[in-house]
């Protein structure tokens, strides 16, 4: 009679799931908290299932899950048309989507606490409710099974292939996994593209979608939009009951990187995977699983901050030592290129030239070649006097003069620099002033030629003291017809950070995929681009928003090069070609560096500029780069982030708030400081009449006595912000 008692609420609760998902019920999990709740279920025709609550409300109605396949490969059939010979191979599509019975089930828990190498806390727990489901289709034999952790801040699932004879190989045709929504949410969105992330965000309803993706692209060589319909993960919402919600995938390893196509009539999101050379979806060997696929879930959007959903479904390091890694504050040789004060290449007497046989010797330099030796110990003497750790140098090797939109295979050399560039001289100059020098790849998307040098040019650095180099995937993909996001592309990625580590190098690679975790496994993976940063404020500005939306978008899976700290902010001042302006304020840079979190930080501006507002600059030269704790105070995305971050190394606090376009004023309580001790603010804030547009270098700088009672009152100038650094009183 006791063991019935305690069976009947769990088959009423089975009931009622039977009911509302219109399904027969299979399998439940809970989190460990008990909020959250996901459904496994199979249709009446045996397509597997999932849907997710929280406390009660729907956050994915039952959703599919499977793949469609491509059929094995038909006898070619030959075809003679006006003399002309076609060959049309048939390749039959084959479900892995229906037809679906449940074999087995396992359910585990796990509760740990790890330490990552770098990142925005010291410890991070990992801990989860799993289940995993093993399915056989009933016609064909094969095996599948669907892995589900569920954690207090959402779900994480994946597929599985087991090792089946007769099932070895197969190619993904299209990955069916649903998102179904449901309401039509707000969302932060960029399009879906194959080849870049570089958009700003459009803010809309689900359902408007496919009417505003024409009016958010913009005009690049190397975009690769495919659909009015598809979007690009990490993708953030706002339920009107006040829910948030995002998703995204973890540990992307040997498979192409998920896009999301929805259907704005029933607000359903269907992945979609990017395609290789020849259109397919993705090529697998069993065993073999996918990625992860992510829905994080919170009530306040700054769970969805400090969710480490997605760095814990990652593996544990790879590396047994990792002494060698380390967060690196920098400046470089950069911004007076970008804003066009300066220039990469070394010489304008060329057009065309062919690394190993353009003689650079006998071409005249340019004055604008930033990249000289004097001008880098001029970077070099800033460094060491100012505490930066490492100068990063573009521009040093031969290949500038015509590296773009021609599509070249042997495009640069990564082991010669130019003339005006002496290597071993600059980097025991370097050496002797306590930094480093930064090493610079940009590959041009030329990646055989970039493998093909790689083992060379790790060995240069090894040889002059190097230990990060700035990587770079600007063009389209050669081999021609590949996506910077497809399964081969992600395998370079990946390799050339493996390869990287056997010499002891970190690795921060622009218009490279979008992180996913993998920075756990690999933490030489020490930054990536991989979204519009800093750079596009002197190609035309980025609205203020896009600060606010970053965290919670692009920074889900990794931490940004953003390259921030720009104080001169009209380029005309310095590059008089150029009518771009930044738009922010100072104070809303200097908090960029911790809302924008990094251990990867560039003090991107010239030093001259640094040296007009040396109060300012001192903010940027005391940040840490590494932390201990992290409290998000307040956020909205697309409005404002307020977070408070405690220095692991120091142990000191230091806090920051970033608005978009409006001005507002935040309350910030410091009951995040010490109880009992007592504190000096260092305030960095806008003046009163600061304004991204009009007076964006207006700024206060004052000193207050505070503790854990302490709440100030903010000011945030339109585009605006404010940073905050404490000292612990005797």
């Amino acid at each position: 009679m006791t063991i019935m008692k305690r069976m009947i609420p769990a088959l009423a609760a089975l009931l009622l799931a039977t009911a509302a998902h219109g399904a027969q019920p299979q399998e439940r999990l809970l989190s460990p908290d008990g909020r959250l709740q996901m459904t496994f279920t199979l249709s009446p025709t045996g397509t597997p299932r999932y849907a997710l609550d929280y406390d009660g409300r729907q956050v994915i109605l039952p959703s599919d899950l499977g793949f469609e396949l491509r059929g094995d490969l038909n006898v070619s059939k030959i075809e003679i048309e006006q003399g002309v010979i076609r060959k049309r191979d048939e390749h039959p599509s084959v479900s892995l989507h229906d037809d679906f019975e449940l074999t087995d089930n396992r359910r585990s828990s796990l509760d740990e606490t790890w330490q990552p190498v770098w990142g925005e806390e010291a410890e991070i727990r990992n801990h989860y409710n799993e289940l995993e489901v093993d399915l056989r289709q009933r016609g064909t034999g094969r095996p599948m099974s669907v892995r589900f952790r569920l954690y207090d801040d959402g779900l994480g699932f994946r597929y599985e292939f087991p090792a089946m004879r007769g099932f070895e190989y197969f190619i993904i045709k299209e990955e069916l996994t649903q998102f179904a929504m449901a309401g039509d949410h707000k969302a932060f969105w960029i399009p879906g593209d194959y080849d870049t992330q570089e958009y700003e965000y459009t803010e809309s309803r689900l359902s408007e979608i496919p009417a505003l993706l024409p009016s958010a692209l913009t005009s690049n060589p190397y975009h690769t939009p495919y659909s009015v319909n598809a979007v690009q993960t990490s993708l953030q919402m706002r339920t009107d009951d006040g829910l948030y919600i995002n998703l995204h995938e973890a540990a992307l390893v040997d498979y192409p990187c998920m896009h999301l196509e929805i259907d704005p009539e029933r607000l359903v999101f269907t992945a979609s995977l990017t395609p290789d050379a020849s259109g397919w979806k993705g090529t697998m060997q069993t065993p073999r699983h996918t990625p992860w696929r992510t829905i994080q879930v919170a009530d306040d959007a700054c769970g969805i901050l400090a969710s480490r959903l997605v760095l814990n479904l990652n593996d544990p390091c790879a590396y047994e030592d990792t002494s060698w890694i380390h967060p690196v504050k920098y400046v470089g040789v950069w911004w007076e290129m970008i804003s066009g004060k300066g220039s990469w290449a070394y010489t304008e007497d060329v057009t065309s030239v062919r690394p190993g046989k353009t003689d650079y010797t006998a071409c005249r330099p340019s004055p604008r070649h930033s990249a000289n030796t004097a001008n880098v110990r001029r970077y070099i003497d800033f460094a060491a006097e100012h505490g930066f750790d490492e100068v990063l140098v573009e521009g040093w090797n031969i290949g500038w003069e015509d590296w773009e939109l021609f599509n070249k295979e042997e495009v640069f050399d990564f082991v010669t620099p130019y003339p005006d560039f002496d290597l071993p001289a600059l980097s025991e100059y370097a050496r002797s002033k306590g930094v480093r020098l930064m090493m610079h790849h940009e590959t041009s998307s030329a990646v055989r030629n970039y493998e093909r040098q790689m083992d060379r040019a790790y060995d240069l650095m090894e040889r002059h003291g190097y230990d990060a180099v700035k990587s770079g995937y600007v063009g389209s993909i050669f081999p021609r017809g590949e996506h910077h996001y497809g399964q081969w592309m992600n395998n370079h990625y990946l390799y050339a950070i493996r390869k990287a580590a056997e010499h002891k190098i970190m690795v921060n690679a622009h218009e490279a995929v979008r992180p996913t975790g993998l920075c756990r496994t690999y933490p030489n993976m020490i930054g990536n681009e991989s979204a519009k940063g800093t750079e596009y404020q002197a190609f035309g500005g980025i609205r203020p928003h896009h600060v606010t939306i970053l965290p919670f978008t692009r920074l889900n899976g990794g931490p940004m090069d953003y390259t921030p700290g720009i104080f001169v902010m009209r380029m005309a001042e310095f590059s008089p070609a150029n009518p771009s302006c930044v738009n922010a304020t100072i104070a809303n840079q200097l908090a960029l560096y911790l809302t924008m979190y990094s251990p990867l930080q560039m003090a991107a501006d010239l030093p001259e500029h640094y040296l007009r507002y040396p109060d300012a600059f001192q903010f940027i030269k005391d940040v840490a780069a590494d932390w201990r704790r992290s409290r998000y105070l307040a956020a909205e995305p697309g409005d404002y982030i307020v977070v408070a971050r405690q220095a692991k190394q120091s142990g000191q606090w230091s806090a920051a708030g970033v608005t978009d376009e409006n001005a507002r004023t935040l309350d910030v309580s410091l009951d995040f400081l010490e109880k009992g001790r007592k504190y000096e603010a260092t305030i960095y804030a806008d003046a009163p009449d600061a304004h991204y547009r009009t007076n964006p270098q207006a700024y206060t700088v004052t000193r207050r006595k505070v503790d854990s009672r302490t709440r100030l009152k903010m000011y945030l100038a339109p585009g605006g912000g404010f940073a905050i650094s404490f000292r612990e009183l005797e």
